[in-house]
């Protein structure tokens, strides 16, 4: 009993060690650099820059439009990118390797989830920041928004991080799994009042998107950036954030633990032979 505890800590250390490389590593790729710290910012910070000068109750569009990219990129980062990475790393033969390793799919999933999270932290804070200076309306509210911000983007990114993770281990095919996990993610987004009021959907819609997670980072980061006056005022109203702590707090464990064993179950199904056959179908589609 001991021992299994002590090889799943070491699992877990590794994990850690593992999602710091990567990342350190990543920051060394142009394109990577490019397309996933800066295109999503560069792009929700100009819309914000050149439209955000109307305002209705309180809110200015430039706070709407920050608001709405900060979840975007959470739940983009967090299902999207894991999906990708875990067919990919499916496919050369990764997976195989961890699963040689005593308590490897934990230091994997823990690994996979820290190089997301500082990926996602990075890139979002060069959103938020440039907002904060430069972006009429949009402001931290205080200590309590503050805390508020940074609890709801981790937890959310951990949630929607095993998400990914189960979504990329389902799907065999690392060039069709970013338009597959695409679909959930905008879906998602798009019924759960980030871009528009959820007063415009149908009932029965309005509570499918409450059951997933998307819609209580939203309510969160709410809280955290728009004044509680402007809330209460307004459709949203003003946000539970205890409401909000449970919901994501539940969804990150039962993520966690369902991501763990659909990766062991998939990695039980590679083999060498498997993987070698995937190599080789890539090369052909490479050339």
């Amino acid at each position: 009993m001991n021992t299994s505890v002590g090889l799943g800590a070491n699992a877990v250390r590794a994990g850690l060690s593992r999602g710091l490389i990567e990342f350190r590593g990543s920051m060394t790729n142009p394109q990577e650099v490019l397309l996933g710290y800066l295109m999503l910012p560069a792009m929700f910070l100009g819309m914000a820059l050149f439209l955000g000068d109307n305002e209705a109750g309180g809110i200015t569009s430039g706070m709407t439009i920050i608001f709405s990219g900060l979840v975007t990129m959470i739940a983009m980062l967090g299902m999207a990118t894991t999906a990708q990475v875990i067919a990919t790393e499916r496919e050369d033969g990764t997976l195989l390797r961890c699963r040689a390793v005593p308590h490897g799919m934990i230091g994997y999933t823990v690994g996979k989830t820290v190089h997301i999270l500082l990926m996602s932290v990075l890139a979002m804070s060069l959103l938020l920041v440039p907002a904060l200076l430069f972006v009429d309306g949009v402001a931290v509210q205080g200590w309590t928004g503050a805390l508020a911000l940074v609890w709801v983007c981790l937890l959310g990114l951990a949630t929607l991080a095993s998400i990914g993770a189960i979504i990329g281990a389902l799907i065999s095919n690392p060039r069709l799994v970013v338009g597959l996990a695409m679909l959930p993610v905008m879906v998602l987004v798009g019924i759960s009042g980030i871009f528009f009021p959820m007063a415009f959907l149908p009932g029965w819609l309005q509570t499918v998107a409450m059951v997933f997670p998307i819609y209580w980072i939203g309510e969160g980061l709410r809280a955290a950036l728009f004044p509680a006056e402007a809330l209460a005022a307004g459709e949203f109203g003003v946000a539970q954030l205890p409401l909000v702590a449970g919901v994501l707090a539940l969804w990150t464990v039962l993520g966690f633990l369902v991501a763990q064993r659909v990766l062991r179950r998939m990695a039980r199904r590679t083999s060498g032979s498997r993987v070698q056959a995937a190599r080789e179908e890539a090369m052909k589609r490479a050339y």
